[in-house]
């Protein structure tokens, strides 16, 4: 009996067990089960040992779609630069292979090895032809490969994220929920102009006039303003004359629903909140239609304009639940951390700001700048404050006497922060700390002293500062200072060598079979660090090439695309890492999301057994990914 004889009449034997088996796996899950059917009668079972060879370029044009059902296959090609080869994926049990080279009738570019005693399902390139006519599921995984199991991995996320919508964020939701602000109130003797000015003040579209009692009498609001200003009413008399007599209230534990159906009724935009027969907060109409939508703009111009300190911390929650929306309808990872970063930055200047109205200017102007995360761009929820002050002086003495002034103010700021949920930086990298509160010229210096005299020790700690910009202030010193950092590292071949040594420091958790590298004892048991271990390989990468080639973004895609323009790495290359990028970076999002839907601090620690097969899946082709830029930064740097 030949071979390919006897591996039809394995499979045929067992038409049951290989369905269920396929059925673990996409596309297959999603097949019915008369093409399920089909495919498996037309396959056969073939063995291949340890390092033998499945399919190779010289074999001519593909003539079978393969599934793993046992084993490991390794894909290597030719390395490009050295003698020998370098693994460029793995394809475990449930995946396939060679999907482009079948669809293009053209061999594999790549040699498929069996990496370990490996058994594979072999479909005939006629069968296989038919099947991708007749399954729509199997022809969209055919035609799209990786990029079809990313779209159902993002369809997942939304669909998480959007039946946690429905249940924490609906009409149900009560009104002391939606009262985050505390309401704006004043008597009824309160002159006109003294009225609009508070809330204009407030930035509030209404106010509410109580007793001494402080039960409701009225409201204004400023449909009501512009009744007075058209019947050209005198900004003296008192806003008695002039406000809503008895306005509408409700309860607070009441439900958006029921405030909803009052101004519909009643034809109002704003409804009081009353507990024990006292004013407790307002709801807007405002307020109900951000239930139901990203509401961006408004949240932005809210933490500028914010009153208070206490403000801003209340105003974190809406962070978090704007980015489970925007998990809902589909944002990017990219999008979510660029979002929640213009939105932190947001909050800063305004901590600046009312800093500075508590404690009065220090008479020296400065700039804020941010390093590492914030200065990426790449911020989720899980933060904390890595900053600085810049300032211009003329002198060794003259900056020092403007530090003393800038200190008090930098310290007050960071402590502020850290209420609004910035934690302190356990490393002490903040404008607080005299060492990073400095003017141009000793950050130049410093900067110069970076790069001449590192070793691998201090560049742990100096390379947050390479991805620094401007929060608040004048960026003009700033840009100053990052074009004589890239001119000194363009000059300096043994410092990017060091940053080469320092991007291989964080190893992807990947061990030899295939399986995550997880720790082994302690609370960390069982888990492994997304951002360390998974983003961190591509952020240094990126810095160190962007940094070499004269590139003066910070952000990783950014850099990663412009070194793709200057042909520093291949567009295949780029490419990959911004997927897999994307996808370690939506997986940390998701993580964030889970924790703080239950209480728990946010964590970037993973176990991988809380995955499913497809997100672990991708997740594994995603450090791969990550192996591939460090090995090929080892090889650029001979390292």
């Amino acid at each position: 009996m030949s071979s390919s004889v006897a591996g039809k009449t394995a499979v045929l034997q067992n038409i049951h067990g290989t369905m269920e088996f396929l059925r673990k796996y996409p596309p297959f899950n999603q097949m019915d089960s008369a093409q399920l059917a089909y495919l498996v009668e037309h396959c056969q079972l073939r063995f291949y040992a340890a390092g033998e060879s499945i399919i190779k370029p010289g074999d001519g044009p593909v003539q079978h779609f393969y599934i793993v059902k046992q084993g490991l296959v390794v894909g290597e090609r030719p390395h490009s630069a050295r003698r020998g080869s370098e693994t460029t994926f793995e394809i475990a049990s449930g995946e396939c292979f060679p999907l482009a080279a079948l669809l293009g009738e053209r061999a594999t570019r790549t040699e498929h090895l069996a990496g370990e005693d490996t058994f594979c399902l072999l479909l005939g390139k006629d069968a296989f032809v038919r099947l991708f006519a007749q399954s729509a599921p199997f022809r969209d995984f055919a035609l799209r490969g990786v990029s079809s199991l990313l779209d159902q991995v993002n369809q997942q996320v939304q669909l998480r994220a959007a039946e946690n919508l429905g249940a924490q964020y609906s009409l149900d939701t009560t009104l002391r929920e939606l009262a985050l602000q505390q309401p704006v109130a004043c008597s009824a003797a309160t002159p006109l102009r003294d009225t609009v000015r508070r809330m204009h003040e407030q930035h509030v579209g209404s106010i509410v006039i109580v007793d001494e009692g402080e039960r409701p009498a009225g409201i204004f609001t400023l449909r009501d303003l512009r009744r007075v200003v058209a019947a050209g009413e005198s900004l003296e008399q008192p806003i008695s004359a002039l406000m809503t007599q008895r306005p509408f209230h409700l309860p607070p534990e009441a439900s958006a629903f029921d405030a909803a159906l009052a101004m519909t009724e009643r034809h109002i935009a704003h409804v009081c909140l009353v507990e024990h027969e006292r004013l407790v907060g307002v709801v807007s109409e405002r307020d109900l239609f951000s239930l139901q939508r990203v509401d961006l703009v408004h949240l932005a111009r809210t933490i500028r304009h914010a009153g208070r300190i206490e403000t801003l911390v209340a105003l974190r929650s809406d962070i978090r639940l704007l980015v489970e929306r925007m998990l809902a309808h589909g944002a990017s990872s990219t999008q979510i951390t660029q979002l929640v970063t213009l939105l932190n930055d947001h909050t800063v200047c305004r901590v600046i700001e009312l800093v500075l109205e508590e404690l009065g200017d220090p008479g020296v102007p400065f700039s804020w700048l941010c390093f590492g995360s914030e200065g990426r761009r790449e911020q989720t929820l899980h933060t904390d404050q890595d900053n600085g002050i810049l300032f211009e002086a003329d002198s060794p003495e003259q900056a020092e006497h403007m530090r003393q002034r800038l200190l008090p103010v930098a310290r007050r700021i960071n402590q502020r922060l850290a209420e609004c949920g910035f934690a302190l930086c356990r490393g002490n990298i903040m404008a607080g700390n005299p060492e990073l509160c400095l003017s141009r010229r000793e950050w130049a210096q410093r900067f110069a002293a970076f790069v001449r005299e590192a070793t691998p020790e201090s560049l742990l700690a100096s390379s947050i500062y390479f991805d620094l910009r401007v929060v608040w202030g004048d960026e003009q010193g700033c840009a100053q200072l990052r074009r004589q950092l890239l001119a000194d590292v363009a000059d300096n071949s043994l410092f990017q060598r060091l940053l080469a040594a320092n991007a291989l420091r964080h190893r992807p958790p990947l061990g030899r079979f295939r399986d995550f590298v997880v720790a082994r004892k302690g609370a960390e048991k069982d888990t492994f660090d997304l951002k360390e271990e998974g983003l961190t390989p591509f952020v240094d990468g990126a810095r160190l090439l962007a940094l070499a080639h004269g590139v003066e973004d910070s952000s990783t895609l950014r850099r990663f695309a412009e070194l793709v323009r200057l042909e520093v790495i291949d567009a295949q290359d780029g490419a990959a890492y911004e997927e897999a990028y994307h996808f370690i970076q939506q997986a940390r999002l998701q993580l964030h999301q889970q924790q703080a839907a239950q209480d728990l601090p946010l964590s970037n620690r993973l176990d991988p057994d809380s995955l499913n097969h497809l997100d672990r899946r991708i997740l594994r082709e995603s450090f791969r990914q990550a192996q591939r830029l460090q090995a090929s930064l080892a090889l650029r740097y001979q390292l």
